[in-house]
């Protein structure tokens, strides 16, 4: 049915909301909130008041318009906050980084506490430390307080525990004090915690001279490698100390924020402080919407960015005032539980950080410009030159495709997908051969891409019938250009799948030469030679090795968990459970064959039946 604008517009409410513009694809245009869902939404559809030629060409593609009231303002900046991630609308400012950045985490609540890295900050008993910026730099400062406090990394429930298991590896090489075995102390291990809660507090001086001490009592001892390891540890905790170059006497958290654009390009500079210490810094690429000005761009990026992490500063230092700056904070202060200021600096010290931020914003913009248009050049512009080569109108999905085995051993399948030049491993499927026995790729190859498709197909058809809600599976999407790991056996092997089953997809076999390398494509009955210096052809033997990889991989692994067996699996009544009481009983196969039925039964686990065909087991002549 026609949407009927003029009597959808009467029917809009006096109320606080958020509207969705679609176009005749019902495509999602934009998504926008408003305090009067009538007023706003109207406004686009009045005579030209200046609003901009973007903005003039989004409004000529609106084919219809929907809305959602909401009780107040604040409920709809969040609800078009959630709606612009989930759909990603053309004419909206995106944050293009959707990342959650890593904590330290004390899990002070465990009567023997360990050290953690996480992705979220919960309302548990734990301590967290953070944000960082960096996760190798979390995973390194992990460690060293590890190694320097001798804390536990296992999973063990303790004192539940105790003594159940042998002590693992970090003990022998003295990185552990094997809490596990009761070889320490409740007491002595929180002394240990506590020194290391003191370090991630920024206290450094006092382990700073700790490990000066220890290193000079190990050289002058002769113990040199002691020394050696002291001095290793002595180097770390310096690195870490020396990161804290700005300080601030009030010792606040707060975030810097400031931004520099050149065209379409935008890029936003974030300076974290925490307890007056700058811990690191970030940049953020913004895919702009159009028509919008600086204060709105950054404003958008403090609902987009604020809405994802967890940890939220007392005050939000900005480079220009945003739209609804009011509304922003009464949100933000509701998400942390307490006041959250907007300030935009005018003079002083504070002006300078914020000036600072956008000087860093600048740099970033200016060097990076270059390594996007080569990335570019390597992605989408590899997959437009693909495209032209084999005269179609667009290559954007790729699936490639590979089977291994050894001699027909364990044949699999691998599916790798590559969008817009890049792999989307979220979509990459394994496939084990359940119809074919015996070295027969191109019959491997059938069965693979039958099951692919035809579970695609059901999922469309789910989805066609309301059965599920979205596309759920990397199945559902079919590729715009079906890559095969071979000429043309396998190029005809796919045809044929695809006519059985009624798709039509273009179908390119990747030729490879008598050295195993890639030397052009194979595509309808003619093999086309390809330049090997450019980009389509490098991103083609990318897709080709990482199928290659992909099936090795799985083929890999499955052999080694057909070779992990033990000659216990052979015995009947004795499955994994029983295999790791005997195991843990006795040490060693050797005591298990030698062992009575009598010193079976002492294993809880072995009933005298089973241990009665334990021991005639390893007494068969």
């Amino acid at each position: 049915m026609r949407f009927d604008f003029e009597e959808e517009l009467k029917k809009l409410p006096n109320k606080p909301g958020v509207y969705i513009m679609h176009d005749a694809q019902d495509a999602i245009l934009y998504v926008g909130k408003a305090v009067n869902l009538k007023n706003r939404v109207r406004s686009y559809f009045r005579e030209n008041i200046g609003r901009g030629p973007q903005i003039d060409k989004m409004v000529s593609l609106i084919a219809r318009f929907e809305y959602i009231v909401t009780d107040s303002e604040l409920e709809a900046l969040v609800l078009e906050n959630n709606l612009i991630k989930e759909h990603l609308p053309k004419y909206n400012t995106l944050l293009k980084d959707d990342k959650t950045y890593p904590y330290i985490k004390v899990t002070v609540g465990e009567e023997y506490p360990r050290i953690l890295f996480s992705r979220e900050m919960k309302k548990d008993r734990s301590r967290y430390f953070g944000p960082y910026t960096s996760a190798a730099a979390v995973k390194d400062t992990i460690e060293l307080l590890n190694k320097l406090y001798r804390l536990r990394t296992c999973n063990r429930s303790l004192p539940k525990d105790i003594g159940q298991d042998r002590p693992c590896l970090n003990y022998h090489i003295k990185q552990c004090m094997a809490p596990c075995q009761g070889y320490i102390s409740k007491e002595e291990y929180r002394q240990q915690v506590e020194q290391a809660l003191d370090f991630l507090n920024g206290n450094y001086t006092a382990i700073l001279k700790e490990l000066e001490s220890k290193m000079q009592e190990a050289a002058a001892n002769m113990e040199f490698e002691e020394a050696a390891r002291y001095r290793d540890l002595l180097n770390s905790v310096k690195s870490v100390s020396q990161k804290q170059k700005i300080t601030d006497s009030v010792g606040e958290d707060r975030d810097i924020i400031a931004l520099a654009r050149e065209d379409k390009d935008t890029v936003v500079q974030v300076f974290f402080v925490r307890d007056g210490r700058l811990i690191g810094r970030e940049h953020f690429y913004m895919m702009r919407g159009e028509g919008c000005g600086k204060g709105e761009l950054l404003g958008d990026f403090v609902k987009q960015f604020y809405a994802g992490t967890p940890f939220i500063p007392r005050e939000l230092m900005l480079q220009y005032e945003i739209p609804d700056a009011e509304l922003i904070e009464d949100w933000l202060g509701k998400r942390k539980g307490g006041r959250v200021r907007l300030l935009v600096p005018k003079k002083g010290t504070k002006e300078k950080l914020v000036e600072l931020a956008a000087q860093n914003a600048a740099l970033v913009l200016s060097q990076d410009k270059e390594r996007l248009k080569r990335e570019e050049g390597r992605t989408i512009g590899a997959v437009k030159e693909i495209a032209a080569l084999l005269g179609l109108q667009n290559a954007s999905r790729m699936e490639a495709f590979d089977i291994s085995n050894i001699s027909g051993f364990e044949n699999v399948g691998s599916m790798v997908v590559f969008e817009k030049g890049k792999p989307k491993r979220s979509d990459y499927r394994k496939f084990k051969i359940r119809t074919v026995a015996g070295p027969d790729d191109y019959a491997c190859m059938r069965e693979v891409l039958t099951r692919r498709f035809m579970h695609g197909m059901d999922e469309q058809r789910k989805l066609q019938e309301k059965e599920i809600d979205n596309e759920f599976g990397s199945f559902t999407k079919f590729p715009d250009l079906l890559l095969m790991d071979g000429g043309r056996g396998q190029v005809n092997i796919a045809l044929a799948v695809l006519h059985e089953l009624k798709i039509h997809i273009p179908v390119c076999g990747m030729v490879k030469d008598d050295n195993h390398r890639t030397r052009g494509l194979y595509y309808n009955n003619v093999e086309i030679d390809i330049d090997t210096r450019s980009e389509g052809f490098k991103l083609i033997t990318r897709i080709q090795d990482e199928a290659h990889r992909f099936a090795i991989e799985y083929h890999r692994s499955l052999r080694s968990k057909a070779q992990v067996k033990s000659v216990l699996d052979d015995i009947p009544g004795v499955g994994p459970a029983r295999r790791k009481a005997l195991m843990r009983h006795f040490k060693s196969m050797e005591e298990i064959k030698s062992a009575t039925v009598q010193e079976l039964t002492e294993v809880p686990e072995i009933p005298e039946h089973i241990a009665e065909v334990v021991y005639a087991f390893f007494r068969k002549e």
